[in-house]
């Protein structure tokens, strides 16, 4: 999974635990969902068509880590979301913060009377 510029500095900042970003634990982490499908770039710092409020993490159990993998999973109701889901993000705040990543990809269309769960995992390896 392709990282942003800003994210892949946030992580090199947790690395070292400088104090300069807020970790992607179970308090910051937010995903978002958008209607836009223009490709990913890594310059890029938020969706290009955020659609609703970002959701935190479903339960305390969020985000996990797995050896290289880490787990975000996220719910939206039937009231929120409604639309085509088009691009995803990770964040570490409600509002602004970092993306971590962004993901051009068609998940299909949200209905009014559909709550759907989305679960995002990231593979952090060595090159």
């Amino acid at each position: 999974m392709a990282l942003t510029n800003a994210g892949a500095i946030a992580l090199a900042s947790l690395a070292v635990a400088d104090g300069a970003y807020p970790a992607f634990n179970t308090a910051n982490s937010y995903l978002a969902i958008g209607t836009d499908s223009t490709a990913f770039s890594a310059a890029q710092t938020a969706l290009l068509a955020q659609n609703g409020a970002r959701k935190a993490m479903v339960d305390a159990s969020y985000p996990s880590r797995s050896n290289g993998a880490l787990t975000f999973r996220s719910l939206w109701g039937t009231a929120d979301g409604i639309g085509a889901w088009l691009e995803w993000g990770t964040f570490n705040a409600s509002t602004s913060g970092t993306m971590l990543n962004r993901k051009a990809e068609n998940l299909g269309t949200k209905g009014g009377t559909q709550s759907w769960q989305l679960t995002v995992t990231l593979t952090l390896a060595a090159a």
